[in-house]
């Protein structure tokens, strides 16, 4: 979600994008893998457009391997899905936005973030909620940190 979005604007053609993502966490379940992404000063998780032909889960793991390098990655299930709307200027579009997040697990500690991402950190939880600056990533981390502390599926 853009730092300071433009205000929607109910006069403006509106375009939906699919995107999906995941709360990855370490194989001891004790940390959870955020990106800063430099140009909005915020914390977040892997994620981003699916592309034509593609399942979500496809989708998640493809973002997951461009953003952070990370290759072996397993998904779980689905945690929930995130919608958000703003106005794009450079298109002169209102964006409707919605995004899966799964749980995902690996062994990997390595991460080499894309570009648009200048650092990223494995944090406890409880440190992960404090960081992220959304309301709705904010649900997507309970909801994988109750997954972790509760019966597997």
């Amino acid at each position: 979600m853009p730092t300071n979005p433009e205000p929607y604007r109910p006069d403006a053609p509106i375009v939906a994008e699919l995107a999906a993502g995941a709360v990855i966490v370490s194989d001891d379940e004790r940390e959870v893998l955020l990106l800063h992404q430099r140009d909005e000063d915020r914390w977040c998780f892997p994620k981003g457009h699916v592309d034509p032909g593609e399942s979500l889960r496809e989708g998640a793991l493809r973002e997951i391997r461009e953003e952070t390098g990370l290759s072996a990655v397993e998904l779980d299930s689905e945690l929930g899905e995130v919608s958000y709307r703003f106005f794009r200027s450079s298109s002169g579009q209102n964006v409707y936005k919605s995004v899966v997040y799964f749980l995902a697990r690996t062994r990997e500690r390595t991460v080499r973030p894309e570009p648009i991402f200048d650092r990223f950190d494995w944090v406890p939880v409880t440190t992960a909620l404090d960081r992220i600056r959304y309301d709705t990533d904010r649900r997507i981390l309970e909801a994988a940190a109750q997954r972790l502390t509760g019966p597997r599926p």
